[in-house]
Parts: structure tokens; C-alpha cells; sequence
């Protein structure tokens, strides 16, 4: 996204909240890697849960992750 991130309204509307919230950050990196959530399953199950980040502070939905966790099927010793 480079510098195009830093004018995205969505990504200001993401600062917003997380500073009313009292999040902070700090400065140290890149600053220009894009996140993600993976839930994976034991064995064969694979992917059950992959989010990406779009924009800086696009966040995953935590009834998501809950609802893919749930869905981990134990694996036979």
C-alpha cells in the first residue's frame, strides 16, 4: 500500500478508533506490512479461517475466530 494507505479513509476512521480506544502504537519498523489471522485446523483439516488485512487497521470480526476455533477437530494420537 506504501504512502496510497497513509490517504485511505478507512485508514484514518481505523486510527480514530483505536485512539479513542487508548491504543497506541510506536514507530518502530516498516510500517508498511499488512496483517492476518489464520485459524488452522489439526491434521487435514487446513484453513478454516483466513482474514487479510486491506487496509492498515482492517481488523478481524472475534465471533469469526471463535466460530473457525470451534470447528478444530482433535487429532487421533
Amino acid at each position: 500500500m506504501m504512502m496510497s494507505g497513509f490517504f485511505r479513509f478507512g485508514v484514518w476512521q481505523n486510527f480514530f478508533r483505536a485512539w479513542k480506544n487508548g491504543f497506541s502504537g510506536n514507530l518502530e519498523g516498516e510500517g508498511f506490512t499488512l496483517g492476518g489471522v489464520y485459524v488452522i485446523g489439526a491434521g487435514r483439516q487446513g484453513v478454516l479461517l483466513e482474514h487479510r488485512e486491506k487496509e492498515f487497521g482492517d481488523k478481524v470480526s472475534l465471533p469469526s475466530v471463535l466460530e473457525a476455533a470451534e470447528k478444530i477437530k482433535p487429532q487421533a494420537s
